[in-house]
């Protein structure tokens, strides 16, 4: 039986392959896999004996440190898991892949997973390319869920039932990024700038939405700039004529980077202020002393935890470093989904969501649960700012 079933994959895999290179959409060629996994179930008879569990996101490229720290979380806390005896007596089974955070990669490695058999998916890290690949995971019914991806329509917009996540989402970062620039810095001229991307421009909509409601202050400038430019210096003058006096930008860690030396080289006396996408301490590597005094929001700090210390403990055991950016969400999210697994007995979607909504888990960000959405509730967002080369969380 055992031998029919690895056949039966093999042929899906490669009939999948070539119906990629015909440009098939995603959906019919998922759809098809899919058709073809339950025509072989009841020929096989075979249960898997491991669960396999996807982990996604950017693992080379400019935003792999983003990335790699949720694949060594995965990795961590499957030997742990698996050397206790796996999940009601089966071990998991990691398939790591690299979306480069690029949505049509995404979709690609999606369609791959669900012929490799993937049963449950950690990541995307980037909203664009998660949302890019949730539709294929779900039509295949798939639980997603992601440390990172915090763009608001993920959960709120109830296009994806299969998607949850362990890190709040933008509109609550934006809000509080724009009180902190309005009731702590005072400030009354804002430029908003942003990627032009799912992410940082959903980011930038919202404080831009929150600003003027504010009635506090003035947004003196709202533009997109393009990801991976050499030269943002049309940028940083259109901030300048406008007058701003702080620049809030949503994006990631390159752009800012850029942009942010840029200011300081052409001394800019604004200051600046963005999002957890930014919030990595590649920023500080990259833009260096220009770093320095940049504001960025991110995950809250729980490194007080006992559960946060033991994950870090672990990373810096395995690894000989300290984890990267989203590593303690990831790794709760590997938590809350093992533990949905178990207390559900299976990985039917219905059955994990109904987990995931009524159990609460002790994790390395506190202890969580789900709302109806799929956001995590427990877990939310600080303003940290570049203090001697490091990010400091401001109380």
């Amino acid at each position: 039986m055992l031998v029919i079933f690895l056949v039966w994959k093999k042929l899906i895999k490669l009939i999948t392959e070539e119906f990629m290179k015909l440009n098939l959409s995603k959906k019919l060629i998922a759809a098809a896999a899919g058709l073809m996994l339950v025509a072989a179930a009841p020929v096989a008879g075979f249960a898997q004996d491991t669960i396999k569990l996807g982990v996604v996101g950017p693992h080379s490229g400019d935003l792999a440190s983003y990335g790699l720290p949720s694949v060594n979380a995965a990795k961590i806390l499957a030997e742990q898991i698996n050397a206790a005896g796996g999940i009601n007596g089966k071990k998991i089974e990691l398939l790591v892949e690299d979306t480069v955070c690029d949505a049509k990669t995404a979709t690609d490695v999606a369609t791959k997973l669900i012929s490799d058999g993937a049963q449950i998916v950690l990541g995307g890290i980037c909203s664009g390319s998660t949302k890019a690949a949730l539709p294929i995971y779900k039509d295949s019914g798939i639980l997603v869920m992601s440390p990172s991806a915090t763009n608001p329509a993920l959960t709120q917009s109830g296009d994806y039932d299969n998607f949850f996540r362990t890190i709040a989402p933008d509109d609550a970062q934006a809000q509080l990024d724009v009180d902190f620039a309005l009731d702590k810095l005072g400030y009354t001229k804002i430029a908003v700038v942003h990627d032009k991307g799912d992410y940082g421009k959903g980011f930038a909509e919202f404080a831009k939405k929150f600003l003027e409601e504010s009635g506090k202050a003035e947004v003196v400038l709202f533009e997109g700039v393009t990801p991976g430019a050499v030269d943002y210096s049309a940028i940083v003058q259109k901030i300048k004529k406008s007058g701003a006096e702080a620049v809030m930008f949503g994006g990631y860690h390159p752009e800012a980077s850029k942009i942010v030396t840029m200011m300081k080289k052409k001394r800019l006396k604004a200051d600046f202020i963005s999002d957890d996408g930014v919030k990595d301490n590649t920023f500080i590597k990259v833009a260096g002393k220009f770093a320095e005094s940049a504001y960025a929001s991110g995950p809250t700090d729980t490194s007080s935890n006992p559960l946060n210390k033991a994950a870090v403990a672990a990373h810096k055991a395995e690894y000989n470093a300290d984890p990267g950016a989203f590593y303690e969400n990831a790794y709760s999210a590997v938590l809350a989904m093992a533990n949905a697994v178990k207390v559900a007995g299976s990985t039917d979607l219905d059955a994990l969501k109904k987990a995931l909504q009524s159990e609460k888990v002790d994790t390395p960000v506190g202890t969580i649960s789900f709302d109806e959405r799929g956001d995590a509730i427990g877990v939310g967002f600080s303003v940290y700012q570049v203090q001697d080369g490091v990010f400091v969380e401001l109380k």
